[in-house]
């Protein structure tokens, strides 16, 4: 897989588990936020599991920027404005993709507007219905890398603003499910990569480049981005009152250290690092989702060659770095 348009078919190919979980679901699907590094994908995997689930289907698209994609119903709004959002169309199947978080500690306000007033705004408007929220695994403490990843009935320790803003955005919407009856389920994601963002391709893009890698954080969880969208659209299935957290990213640990002595391998370069390794890791569990739905298709060891093939081919990069080295929660 060389091209942008072969990684832009592979993210959006639905399983068989989602095409018979679509021939069992009822009524449209509304994506909101799916103008971001996940929409546009998300949204055609949807468009293809329901095409071969039939009878038709609508999947429509909510963004400020409309993304175009056959088949798939654009609609612009933002979803900071009240009004707006109560016009949005009635839609009983809802997948929460809006935030912030790049840039984040810059303009604090922002972040903590989108990640709680929007909310607020869409758990009105859909209260009838069920909604599958993205958030983040930034909820929880950092970990020391043996004591493996933090588990869903682990308390939140969330460190900085966006951190403390994404717990926000679960306590609005277990708000409106408690008070209100909304279905719900907390998508708690980290980290996933399509080719041309994500951890693997910051630590193998910096390796291939000469550059050091930061031991700052030393470890990590990466699921491939097909998978994750698999994930939350079968995730409506498992919307409840009291809202359900799943933790979303692959079964392995990944070694910072590691990775970039892989790619340097695969490179033919050489590896270095920048300071020492930090004490404590950004880590999930992620036992729970694969016990519900299946573990991910793609393994770790597999998404890194992959990533290692999309690299030394040259291919193409979003220039959004995770900042996963970041350990201050200032993003």
């Amino acid at each position: 897989m060389t091209s942008i348009a072969e990684l832009e078919d592979e993210l959006s190919r639905p399983s068989e588990a989602d095409v018979e979980f679509l021939r069992r679901l009822e009524g449209d699907i509304l994506i909101l936020g799916a103008a971001g590094k996940m929409g546009p994908s998300l949204a055609r995997l949807c468009r293809r599991a329901a095409d071969a689930a039939g009878p038709g289907r609508r999947i429509l698209a909510v963004s400020r920027r409309l993304i175009s994609e056959p088949g798939i119903d654009a609609i612009s709004c933002d979803l900071l404005d009240r009004a707006q959002v109560a016009r949005l169309p009635e839609c009983p199947n809802v997948l929460y993709l809006a935030g912030r978080k790049f840039g984040s500690s810059e303009n604090p306000e922002l972040t903590w507007a989108m990640n709680t007033v929007v909310p607020a705004n869409v758990a009105e408007r859909f209260r009838q219905g069920r909604i599958v929220v993205f958030s983040t695994g930034n909820v929880y403490a950092l970990r020391p890398v043996a004591a493996g990843g933090s588990r869903e009935t682990d308390p939140p320790a969330p460190v900085g603003e966006y951190a403390q803003s994404c717990l926000g955005r679960e306590r609005v919407f277990e708000y409106f499910a408690n008070s209100h009856g909304l279905g719900c389920l907390l998508f708690r994601l980290n980290y996933a990569v399509d080719l041309r963002y994500g951890v693997l391709v910051d630590i193998a893009r910096r390796v291939y480049a000469g550059e050091p890698v930061d031991l700052a954080v030393p470890a990590f969880n990466v699921i491939w981005q097909r998978d994750a969208n698999s994930y939350a659209l079968r995730a409506l299935a498992h919307c409840a009152t009291p809202p359900r957290i799943l933790n979303v990213t692959g079964l392995e640990t990944v070694s910072v250290r590691e990775a970039a002595e892989f790619f340097a391998a695969r490179f033919s370069r050489p590896c270095r690092f920048h300071g020492a390794p930090g004490p404590v890791a950004l880590l999930s569990d992620a036992s729970a989702a694969a016990a519900l739905m299946g573990p991910p298709a793609v393994t770790t060891a597999r998404l890194m060659e992959m990533v290692a093939e999309w690299v030394h081919a040259g291919g193409a990069s979003l220039n959004k770095p995770t900042h996963f080295e970041v350990a201050d929660g200032k993003f």
